[in-house]
């Protein structure tokens, strides 16, 4: 087995048994360490690979403007950014598989922006104090970032924190070993989506697009499915997206938790990739169904999806909202957008005849939408719903079209 190296990041002046322990585990289990040291006041006790200078200067910064400021959260992010910028050089050139990063919340704050600064598909592990924690907003996740809490972590090693960095320094090491790169070589098309209760056009759409030589990946848009979609469509990873449920829009323009953050609809477009967009499950905020429903819902219809997720029914005023949100994300894009907005729902629960049903509500949503779309976003209606055959007929003829004129490229 080829042997695989893992980044060790941390405050190596106050973590220094800690950070070695972890080193020592990886190496007995046969990996290499690169070493990082992130503090700013202390020296570890023998050099690091990457020392805290190589880190503030890889910002742009210095050591001796983080302790100039005089303000520690200051500090830290002066050593936050550098490590992110200084990590992510590393991967580009190759120089590890997987990293992991441990530390209390200064050092979860910092190992939060190394994280979401490498690709999706690095090994990134987390060793915090805060792990799971409501300290840590979901935007903040890359959507591959693994964490185990440092348990009993404070003041040197013990058996209870060593029974954690063990477990961590042997999960990074594995999933180095075990990951498997993407072939670059094959022309990969994404999807949003929900499970098949709400949103089925994946069953036609899948095959379909796979017995055209393209792989497909689909992303369940929960909040961190659609971080993992746009990290891909940031890289570029995409030959075209099929964005059909854009539901996490709504849920971030509304407050809800459950967001896949501010930028949710524009990556693709960032990059040019060609995108066909549908808004389904746009007239749907899910919230997190265990907590106290916000007073501002306590008049909506509301669906128990089950007990982690509930789903609140927009008024009419609230879906123009998510409609004009739309427009606003695809604004910019430089590459070919096309919408289709099917005329009879967008989700199996809005169906006619089915409990969600506002028949109003869809028009004047439908009609927000078209009103305020960018010029540049070619409209597709559809007298059919979501879910029919037709909708999903209707998005692989956009698709063959663009294909054709060497939009998307095989």
């Amino acid at each position: 087995m080829t042997e695989k190296t893992i980044l060790v990041v941390g405050t190596y002046d106050t973590k220094d048994d800690e950070l070695g322990f972890l080193a020592s585990v990886i190496g007995d289990q046969g990996g290499r360490v690169l070493t990082m040291d992130v503090s700013v006041l202390g020296d570890p006790s023998t050099p690091t690979d990457y020392s805290k200078h190589d880190v503030a200067e890889a910002g742009g910064s210095s050591i001796r403007a983080a302790i100039d400021s005089g303000d520690e959260n200051t500090a830290m992010q002066i050593m936050a950014h550098g490590a992110s910028l200084l990590t992510a050089r590393l991967h580009r050139m190759a120089a590890f598989d997987g990293v992991i990063v441990l530390g209390g919340t200064m050092g979860t704050d910092l190992a939060l922006d190394v994280c979401s600064g490498l690709p999706l598909g690095v090994p990134k592990y987390i060793v915090s104090t805060v792990s799971f924690s409501p300290l840590i907003p979901a935007e903040r996740l890359a959507a591959d970032t693994q964490m185990i809490l440092w348990a009993g972590g404070l003041y040197g090693l013990n058996s209870v924190c060593k029974a954690s960095l063990s477990q961590a320094a042997g999960a990074v090491l594995g999933a180095a070993r075990a990951a498997q790169i993407p072939d670059p070589d094959k022309p990969l098309i994404g999807i949003m989506s929900l499970g098949t209760s709400a949103l089925k056009y994946v069953i036609p759409l899948k095959p379909a697009l796979e017995a055209r030589g393209f792989e497909v990946a689909v992303f369940h848009a929960t909040g961190m499915g659609g971080r993992a979609f746009e990290s891909l469509a940031e890289q570029g990873a995409f030959a075209c997206v099929f964005d059909f449920c854009t539901q996490e829009l709504g849920n971030h323009i509304h407050g809800s938790s459950i967001s896949a953050g501010a930028d949710r609809l524009t990556n693709a477009g960032a990059r040019g990739t060609p995108q066909i967009v549908a808004p389904g499950c746009y007239d749907l905020v899910d919230v997190v169904g265990w907590q106290p429903i916000a007073e501002k819902w306590s008049d909506h219809p509301k669906h128990a999806h089950n007990r982690l997720l509930t789903s609140i029914v927009l008024n009419t005023e609230e879906r123009r909202q998510v409609a004009r949100a739309h427009s606003k994300q695809l604004a910019d894009a430089d590459g070919p957008v096309a919408m289709i907005l099917p005329e009879r729902g967008l989700g199996e629960w809005d169906r006619e005849g089915a409990d969600l049903h506002d028949s109003a509500g869809l028009a004047a949503f439908l009609a927000e939408l078209e009103a305020t779309l960018p010029a540049h976003v070619s409209v597709h209606r559809l007298d059919s719903h979501i879910n029919d055959r037709a909708f999903a007929d209707k998005a692989l003829e956009i698709f063959d079209r663009w294909c054709a004129d060497g939009i998307v490229s095989p």
